[in-house]
């Protein structure tokens, strides 16, 4: 890859952007066919392999900064390349060892769509201990997650990344609106998106679970993931959102003694920044997923389940750190939305497996992850508060894809409606 690609789009998303979109009449059944049944099997002794070596590489980076200080004094050279080799690694490691924390992240989400072991209690132990490890209530999210797969796209029903409609920026009728009108309102300058796009990337998650930022709107001010009382949770579900807050608890008791024996700043270096790290790719990854211009939102009848396991997308994410580190997350992620029991580990035959039958509906980005960012967080800005089949538009009110005419105002076909009654947890 050359440099200026870095910051171009990729074939795919050109291909998609600017054409028209009719919505998918695949069946669940069809897709369901496609797939060999020995991928739906869990391996309760594969995922503690891959536990035990993701722990194993965790704490090998942990050494690897406990030394980092030592190995550098002994090099020679002058003391500013010393400092600079010196940032280099702590970077290094801060990096790497966020894409560890992240990944703990991601096997405990597997934990919690139940895809580590035929036994649940096994899930749950499992999860339990990686997500409040990474400080992430697990029953918590794992119950608004599941909301989420149950709804993925869905205006009203929908858990996360909910968009801002006109309505909410009090723009005027697009009708009438002139560019002037998107530009005085929406348009911001370089550093304050920067500003917004930093804030959003290393503190997001944490502001999403502490008031339920960018959540579904319908829930009352400051919802939070940590109140048992939420309206977030059913009465039934109180007693695990207080055992995520013991574990949580345990996990900050644990931290505590460790800045007792070792004080602040090794807590810092070796654990909250990577820990800040962890939560970029963290919405790096879970933002790219499911914002995009050329990806639709469903209102009412024209949501189903599988146009919202559609509307999310695959994108090659860091390479092979990404396959590593983070347990194909991003780059097998719509065969997630179809078949969140699969574990990780199968997902790529998975999707290699229901490709042909999704076609043209299977998106795939080969973005680079800088360019793909800065492209959703400055063009996906709101979209409209009328029609049941709706793309992002930017700060001038233009959407880089529109409905085809010919499908607007049909309803879903019957055979869609069907599919909703085979969703799995």
């Amino acid at each position: 890859m050359f440099w200026y690609q870095v910051f171009s789009d990729g074939v795919e998303y050109e291909a998609r952007a600017g054409k028209p979109f009719v919505p998918p009449d695949i069946t669940i059944k069809q897709v369901w066919e496609a797939v060999p049944k020995h991928l739906f099997k869990k391996s309760t002794t594969t995922s503690l392999y891959y536990i035990a070596r993701h722990l194993l590489i965790t704490y090998a980076l942990y050494v690897f900064a406990q030394n980092i200080d030592l190995v550098v004094s002994t090099i020679g050279g002058t003391p500013l390349a010393r400092q600079v080799l010196k940032t280099v690694c702590w970077t290094a490691y801060w990096g790497f060892q966020g894409f560890a924390f992240a990944g703990i992240w991601c096997i405990g989400h597997d934990a919690g769509h139940g895809a580590l072991s035929d036994y649940g209690i096994v899930n749950d132990i499992l999860g339990l201990a990686l997500h409040s490890s990474v400080l992430t209530p697990y029953h918590a999210w794992r119950f608004t997650h599941r909301a989420h797969h149950k709804s993925t796209q869905s205006v009203e029903r929908d858990e996360t990344y909910m968009p801002f409609t006109r309505r909410d920026f009090k723009l005027p009728d697009g009708k009438v609106a002139v560019k002037m009108d998107y530009t005085e309102i929406l348009e911001e300058t370089p550093a304050f998106t920067l500003f917004k796009l930093f804030v959003r990337q290393f503190f997001g998650f944490q502001l999403y679970l502490l008031h339920n930022r960018k959540g579904n709107r319908k829930y009352p001010a400051w919802t939070s993931h940590y109140r048992p009382t939420s309206q977030l949770f059913k009465p039934q579900e109180r007693p695990a959102i207080i055992l995520s807050n013991v574990a949580l608890i345990f996990t900050f008791t644990l931290i505590g003694l460790y800045i007792k024996s070792n004080g602040w700043g090794n807590v810092m270096k070796y654990y909250f920044i990577p820990w800040l790290f962890q939560h970029n790719w963290m919405v790096m990854f879970t933002y790219l997923q499911h914002s995009d211009p050329t990806i639709p939102y469903y209102r009412k009848d024209e949501w189903t389940f599988v146009r919202g396991a559609l509307a999310t997308i695959d994108r090659p994410l860091f390479g092979w750190v990404g396959r590593v580190f983070l347990h194909n997350i991003a780059t097998d992620h719509l065969a997630h939305h179809f078949f969140s029991t699969i574990p990780f580990y199968n997902l790529p035959e998975v999707t290699k497996a229901i490709k042909p039958v999704l076609g043209e509906y299977y998106s795939y980005d080969s973005t680079p992850v800088l360019a793909a960012l800065w492209r959703s967080f400055t063009q996906c800005a709101f979209i409209e508060d009328e029609g049941d089949v709706l793309f992002y538009k930017n700060w001038y009110g233009e959407s880089a894809i529109e409905l085809d005419e010919k499908v607007k105002g049909k309803s879903k076909p019957v055979d869609a409606v069907a599919q909703e009654e085979i969703i799995v947890d």
